[in-house]
């Protein structure tokens, strides 16, 4: 079992910057592929990015390439998605999910990932 859980989500003004946080079980920690989605009422969940286990390699959707960043600390278990420029658009429930399976690439699609947390919301005003 793994367990994950997100943090660092909160009201914010268009153009401002948040930095969410996401910790996974100790043990196999380095060993996940790591990603996180959005998902904003009455809407499917969204990919935002993700990145490899050994942090060698991240991809972005489309919506906040250039404005977000995902980064990994294995020191510290935790995984961070540093949000630039915040737009309205992007309030949502924020997951962050591991993926257990090896993968060279992190996948973007949810189906991919095994264990997720309960979300951290994050609302931007205009």
């Amino acid at each position: 079992q793994v367990q994950v859980a997100e943090s660092g989500g909160g009201l914010v003004q268009a153009g401002d910057s948040l930095r969410l946080s996401c910790t996974a079980s100790r043990r196999t920690f380095s060993s996940y592929n790591m990603g996180w989605f959005r998902q904003a009422p009455g809407k499917e969940r969204d990919f935002v990015a993700a990145i490899t286990w050994n942090g060698a390699i991240t991809q972005y959707g489309d919506s906040v390439k250039g404005r977000f960043t995902i980064s990994g600390d294995n020191a510290k278990n935790t995984v961070y998605l540093q949000m630039n420029s915040l737009k309205p658009e992007d309030t949502a429930v924020y997951y962050c999910a591991a993926d257990l399976r090896f993968r060279r690439v992190a996948s973007a699609r949810s189906s991919d990932y095994d264990y997720w947390g309960q979300g951290t919301q994050v609302t931007v005003s205009s």
